[in-house]
């Protein structure tokens, strides 16, 4: 049986590729575990100089967590051993920002949800022309998780807020940009990858890097720092809000309205100063209750279950969550707090 993740040491590298190809790389509890157990050992071994992140699917680096276990384990009335596997993955999520050696992650195709935080918190974030990075919990009833939150609010001006609210996928150019990525390298991926094998060395990295396409989300930047400074969502003038491609418009009419509430709020809590684990405890707080008091189980069912697309919310719109609703789901959770041993 093919592993779902192979860890090794090759060279002067620790190498992590995920590969479950037939789920578009998602992580399962065990896979967290395991790529966490490695960068442990990698962290006090001195013939590793850095680690390697990659992807073995041609479509995805890695598309998210494993929905369809969470969905299983939530119907069961077993939320405990999804509430661990977010704790397990926050876990790693700070390691990887916090990592002692470098971190080089290839983001080829399909990166999003835990595949955001399994990538994007890498000291090398390395893109290329097939590259779709991009934060949807919000359609599923969470909010952006796996330290995403932060990454949003350090994009420039309110662009965070935007494609927290929309998942809008950032190609190349647009990732660079917002901070979710660094490299631009078209092409060439075997050969830098045996480079830094060899090597041990990033300087490579910035030598294969080249110029990025244009960021299509460059023209927005500022466009949404007056209109998103309202208080909450509701009070959001949307006729006033600039709509690449309809996204926003879409996304007020299908997400669940509870999770976009909620991430607007997260990203009025956070700003550029704040830490990663700032950004993970803030998203604890919404996730450990997604089960009880979100959309998180009818939002699995309708887009990745039954795939009928026709969620039942709790709520009928932004205007219908109250303040007190959103306070509710993000005051911390002082019966179960995160760890970070």
């Amino acid at each position: 049986m093919t592993p779902d993740v192979h860890l090794r040491r090759e060279g002067r590298v620790g190498r992590v590729t995920v590969s479950r190809p037939e789920a578009l790389n998602a992580l399962t509890h065990d896979m967290v575990i395991r790529i966490d157990a490695a960068l442990v050992a990698w962290a006090q071994d001195d013939d590793v100089a850095l680690v390697v992140i990659e992807g073995a699917s041609d479509r995805a680096f890695c598309a998210g967590g494993d929905l369809p276990s969470m969905y299983e384990v939530g119907r069961s009335g077993d939320t405990g051993a999804a509430l661990q596997f977010w704790r397990d993955e926050y876990r790693l999520d700070r390691r990887l920002a916090r990592y002692p050696k470098p971190v080089v992650s290839f983001l080829h195709g399909i990166t999003m949800g835990g595949g955001v935080g399994l990538g994007c918190h890498a000291s090398h974030r390395v893109v290329d022309d097939t590259s779709r990075i991009a934060m949807p919990e919000c359609a599923v009833g969470l909010i952006p998780d796996v330290g995403g939150s932060l990454l949003l609010a350090r994009a420039p001006g309110r662009l965070g807020v935007f494609l927290g609210l929309t998942g809008h996928r950032m190609g190349p150019g647009d990732a660079i940009l917002c901070g979710f990525a660094d490299h631009y390298v078209p092409d060439a991926w075997d050969e830098l990858k045996a480079e830094l094998i060899a090597s041990g060395d990033c300087a490579c990295v910035m030598e294969a890097t080249a110029s990025p396409p244009e960021a299509r989300l460059e023209p927005l930047v500022g466009a949404f720092d007056g209109v998103f400074e309202a208080d909450e969502l509701r009070y959001v003038d949307f006729d006033e809000v600039p709509d690449l491609d309809g996204a926003l418009r879409r996304a007020l009419a299908s997400h669940a309205p509870l999770s976009l509430c909620a991430t607007y709020a997260v990203q009025h809590r956070l700003d550029p100063t704040s830490t990663i684990e700032d950004a993970l405890e803030m998203e604890w707080r919404f996730c450990a209750r997604a089960f009880s008091h979100g959309d998180f189980l009818e939002g699995i069912r309708a887009m990745i279950v039954d795939k009928d697309r026709r969620p039942r919310w709790r709520h009928a719109d932004v205007g219908a969550v109250t303040p007190a609703e959103i306070d509710a789901v993000l005051a911390p959770v002082d019966a179960a707090p995160l760890s970070w041993s």
